[in-house]
């Protein structure tokens, strides 16, 4: 009952705290839970942690378009994260906060941070595997089209980051899921290349 309670408080604020598009959205957020859960299932993972640090991975996107510092949103997200759930008190230690906000901080493609523990490894796969398949390939040219960016942009974005995310996975299941969902992308970005 307890972890209930707590997934349900970290979910309503993160969907309070999270965009309102189809991009990096709430939707994004759900997919990138139930892929981490059904990963961390099957290696043994601590699902609390994972749980908690997938719901709150992206609560900082909101905010870095408005940071001074530039920052990256996977830094803000861990900040804010980290405050919320030491606000809130629900039997998590110090030392599960740190977990957490370590998943977060490495999840981000472009953080540059290496995730040490097996949750944040878990957590980065399954971010990245949301970028790539027939949702990832909507995602992208979402993102670009939201950018005021054309087709270009997402031959550029395809080329300079998604169709390298496949090689920036750490686990062997996760490369087994990104085999199929890859396919897809190379399959429109060689029509594309062709047809240009």
């Amino acid at each position: 009952m307890k972890e209930d309670k707590i997934i349900s408080m970290v979910k309503e604020f993160a969907i309070k705290n999270s965009e309102n598009n189809d991009i990096h959205g709430f939707d994004h957020v759900e997919r990138v839970y139930r892929t981490s859960v059904s990963i961390g299932e099957k290696l043994n993972a601590d699902l609390r942690i994972l749980k908690i640090s997938a719901l709150l991975h992206d609560i900082g996107r909101i905010q870095e378009k408005k940071d001074l510092l530039k920052r990256n949103h996977a830094e803000i997200s861990a900040d804010l994260a980290e405050n919320f759930l030491a606000s809130i008190q629900y039997d998590l230690s110090q030392n599960d906060i740190d977990k957490i906000s370590h998943c977060i901080q490495a999840h981000s493609f472009s953080n540059n941070l290496v995730a040490e523990t097996l949750e944040a490894k878990i957590l980065s796969d399954a971010d990245k595997l949301d970028a790539l398949g027939a949702i990832g390939l909507y995602r992208t040219i979402g993102f670009n089209v939201l950018r005021n960016g054309g087709l270009n942009n997402v031959i550029k974005h395809l080329e300079n980051k998604i169709l390298k995310l496949k090689n920036q996975l750490f686990l062997d299941i996760s490369k087994e899921i990104a085999l199929s969902r890859e396919k897809i992308i190379i399959n429109f970005y060689d029509k594309i290349k062709e047809l240009k």
